[in-house]
């Protein structure tokens, strides 16, 4: 049940005008009409009332009551306590994020954790209609950020990764896995899964074959993305003397994270620079859209809308028969 209640409820006791209003009115009418004693003018006692005297009354009416709703409208009359059902159209994705030291290698600008980062946001940022969510993993795995349509707080979540939250290593079987188990309960008839990773499956206790499997059972389809140029890529390593660098290869199982990608109907993409990063991310675009319907609970609403929109339309007709009708009236 909703309640409803003025935001600025001090602008009602404006209402007072329209008794004052009213009382002018009336006294003016009084004044207009004063009896006068003029000889030969009898006649008039006797002419017959027309539809214009009576419009104008109706007009005055009018005002008043446009008068009354704008003050209501000044008093921002909210309800409250309502749940609302919104239908976007959209798709389920899960961003699964590898965080391993390795993504400190400066291949990509400033390095491959903080383009994988930045171009993510942008994604995230340029999807307002579908349900997006965070899984990391290095040497294990977990959710960072549920599904969610509120990007803003996803954003703020993604901003907070950061290497060595957790224990390091490269469990992308553990990775897809968790991805997987956000989106298996999922009603939308896309759900996609966005798995990026520079590195081979060496720790966790789930294959990635076997979670690629799983997804297919699902019906969830998995984008793999290896990050790292091709050839040596400099790679940040802290010394008694300081940070120094040494030359690393990326070392990416593109086999692996193929076939992850063929069972279950996705594709692989090798990302060697940001521009081609940016690409793929574009692929998900193309991708079929669901209706989702997303309820939330709505603590207020704004209800002044009516009550303009009636004292516009007051206004209108008020306008219109002074015009049309009245306009020899003073």
């Amino acid at each position: 049940m909703s309640e409803y209640s003025f935001a600025y409820p001090e602008f009602l006791w404006l209402l007072l005008l329209i008794p004052a209003m009213i009382t002018w009115y009336v006294l003016w009418q009084h004044l207009q009409h004063a009896s006068l004693q003029v000889p030969g003018l009898q006649w008039v006692e006797n002419a017959p009332v027309t539809i214009r005297h009576y419009l104008q009354h109706v007009l005055y009416i009018f005002r008043i009551l446009a008068v009354a709703l704008l003050i209501i409208v000044l008093a921002r009359p909210q309800s409250h306590n309502q749940w609302e059902e919104l239908v976007t159209e959209g798709i389920d994705i899960m961003i699964s994020l590898d965080i391993s030291t390795s993504m400190l290698a400066e291949d990509f600008s400033p390095n491959r954790m903080e383009a994988a980062r930045s171009i993510a946001s942008e994604f995230i940022s340029g999807r307002g209609n579908d349900r997006i969510g965070l899984v990391i993993f290095s040497g294990e795995s977990f959710t960072q950020c549920p599904l969610t349509t509120d990007h803003a707080v996803l954003n703020n979540l993604l901003s907070e990764v950061e290497i060595g939250m957790i224990e390091d290593g490269t469990a992308i079987g553990m990775g897809l896995a968790t991805a997987v188990n956000r989106l298996r309960n999922s009603e939308a008839q896309s759900r996609v899964i966005i798995l990026l990773t520079d590195g081979v499956n060496n720790r966790g206790s789930i294959d990635p074959v076997t979670a690629a499997g799983i997804a297919a059972n699902f019906g969830i389809r998995v984008y793999t993305v290896g990050v790292g140029s091709r050839g040596p890529a400099p790679y940040p390593v802290q010394t008694p003397h300081g940070v120094q660098y040494r030359n690393i290869e990326a070392d990416i199982d593109e086999e692996v994270l193929q076939t992850i990608a063929d069972l279950t109907g996705g594709s692989y993409f090798r990302a060697t620079d940001e521009k081609k990063l940016t690409e793929i991310y574009a692929e998900i675009e193309k991708l079929e859209r669901s209706m989702i319907e997303v309820r939330h609970f709505n603590t207020s609403k704004e209800e002044y809308r009516l009550f303009a929109l009636l004292a516009g339309l007051l206004l209108a007709a008020g306008w219109i028969i002074r015009v049309f009708w009245l306009r020899n009236l003073p």
